[in-house]
């Protein structure tokens, strides 16, 4: 395996994580979105709130590590990705940019009409970046981006950038939906461990009904990716997305644990990946392959042993920050521990004197 290769693996992994953990974080917005009304909604939400506050930045940095990688050691690839669909990736950037500022003034606003405008900003972007981020991915893996493309919508708005966007939709209402039930299930939220359940089990249905529009729909559109997610490794690792689609599912008719969150991952994580095989060894099919589109061998030197840094230092962090949120241990302190703190603050200053 070349440097050029192992930096393309870690760029797939690097895409794999921010597909599960920021794809969780965007499922939990749709389901504010399609929550209801103030009364209808305030549970749903509430528990929203609590679930996503400890993490929801945290997960930008799979993203940031996405783009890195791509300027640095793929600068060919990056240079085409974005100016042929710059207009999706703008559009994704922005709802970004609004869902952070949605969620994070909604919660400090006391008034009504305040919270409802941020958290309409936040839920309505957590819908649209996921969509417009699929649109450029569905763009690459059509063979409609090549060196040298112009920006245009045939780029990024044909019939596999739609279906893709879509998947991606459906796949961040399906993990945020399983997250939540678990979430539901440690505030022992038995209401809502049924609400977000029965929607778990809605999305998977709808997410598997997408995959198999997608394969038609790649096989008349792209037919390199469909022929790769056909045969080889893309095979085994769709296999792997039914396998763990079926264990979800089992796993969320009975009573959800732990382990319905790590199948629900490994749904995504294995459809992600069996897309990246599928291209092999292009990074943009039939037009540029990853040692095309590699940057100096020093540069990707460099940016492994940047790589091995941050698996020593980085995903630990991240990582325990995960278990913490998952374990409760993270909770905001309540208005009455708050006081206590003060008081019993108060009482030792009072001592000192």
């Amino acid at each position: 395996m070349t440097a050029a290769d192992l930096i393309a693996v870690v760029l797939l992994l690097a895409v794999t994580a921010y597909a599960c953990a920021g794809g969780t974080d965007y499922g939990a917005g749709f389901w504010d979105l399609t929550a209801g009304g103030t009364e209808r909604g305030r549970r749903p939400r509430w528990l929203i709130d609590h679930a996503m506050g400890p993490v929801w930045e945290v997960n930008n940095v799979w993203l940031v590590f996405v783009l890195v990688i791509m300027w640095t050691g793929f600068p060919v690839l990056f240079q085409t990705v974005f100016t042929a669909m710059w207009l999706p990736l703008a559009l994704a950037a922005v709802g970004m940019v609004l869902r952070g500022a949605g969620f994070a003034l909604r919660r400090p606003t006391r008034q009504l009409a305040g919270r409802r405008l941020y958290g309409a900003v936040f839920a309505s972007a957590s819908v649209v970046t996921p969509f417009f981020l699929g649109a450029a991915v569905g763009g690459v893996a059509s063979e409609r981006v090549a060196p040298g493309t112009e920006a245009s919508a045939d780029a990024w708005a044909s019939p596999t950038s739609l279906v893709f966007g879509l998947v991606a939709l459906a796949t961040t209402a399906f993990l945020g939906a399983v997250f939540l039930t678990g979430d539901a299930r440690r505030f022992d939220a038995p209401d809502l461990v049924i609400h977000f359940r029965r929607r778990a089990l809605g999305s998977l249905g709808a997410l598997t009904v997408l995959a198999v529009v997608t394969g038609f729909v790649t096989h008349e559109d792209s037919p390199y990716v469909w022929r790769g997610l056909t045969q080889g490794l893309g095979l085994l690792f769709v296999v792997a997305a039914g396998a763990a689609a079926l264990a979800t599912a089992w796993l969320l008719l009975r009573t959800p644990g732990t382990w319905v969150r790590v199948t629900a991952v490994g749904v995504v994580a294995s459809a992600v990946i069996a897309w990246g095989m599928a291209q092999r060894p292009y990074l943009l099919p039939t037009s540029l392959t990853v040692a095309d589109a590699a940057g100096a061998s020093s540069t990707l030197t460099w940016l492994a042993i940047v790589t091995l840094v941050a698996l020593v230092v980085v995903v630990p962090a991240v990582v325990f920050l995960y278990w913490l949120d998952t374990h409760g241990e993270l909770e905001e302190l309540t208005d009455a521990e708050l006081r206590r703190a003060s008081g019993t603050a108060g009482d030792g200053s009072v001592r000192d004197d």
